[in-house]
């Protein structure tokens, strides 16, 4: 039986997919055209510098709004502002050194590559993989293929859905 399609339905399923088309291209295109290179390790030092300063510059504008509110000079108001941070710095808990979170993400990174391992060699050992094709997967992930914590140039991972 052939059923006539109303003009309504035909113009919301053209709409539809006109907007699941856009949806897709419109992220390929975008990162298609990124050509920009990426950050050197100088320009992220300067970054650092930029940032400090521009604190630095705020600090001291807070001390001069404080210092003009309160009536008072600036230099006693920084001073002020030096002894508390200075008392409170035990307060906060020391931050890593990159060299350490560099460490925890090689250990993590470790860690995941053997979980992967093992589970691999438990699949060819029940006899749902071959060796070869689990090798290829270990080789596509030390490439990085699969987007994932580690992958060159990914953040964040697949979902694991189901179990």
């Amino acid at each position: 039986m052939i059923r006539k399609m109303s003009r309504k339905n035909v113009l919301v399923g053209l709409a539809a997919a006109g907007v699941l088309g856009v949806g897709i291209a419109a992220p390929t295109v975008a990162l298609a055209d990124d050509k920009s290179p990426a950050p050197s390790a100088s320009a992220s030092a300067d970054q650092g510098t930029d940032r400090q300063q521009k604190r630095a510059d705020r600090q001291a504008e807070f001390a001069d709004a404080l210092a003009k509110e309160l009536g008072v000079s600036t230099d006693k108001v920084t001073a002020a502002l030096e002894k508390l941070k200075e008392q409170h710095k035990g307060d906060r808990p020391e931050r890593p050194s990159t060299e350490d979170r560099q460490a925890k993400q090689k250990d993590w990174q470790a860690n995941r590559q053997e979980q992967l391992k093992n589970r691999l060699d438990q699949a060819v050992k029940d006899g749902k993989l071959t060796q070869d094709e689990a090798d290829a997967v270990l080789k596509a992930v030390d490439a990085g293929v699969f987007p994932g914590p580690g992958a060159r140039g990914h953040h964040g991972g697949w979902e694991r859905t189901g179990k």
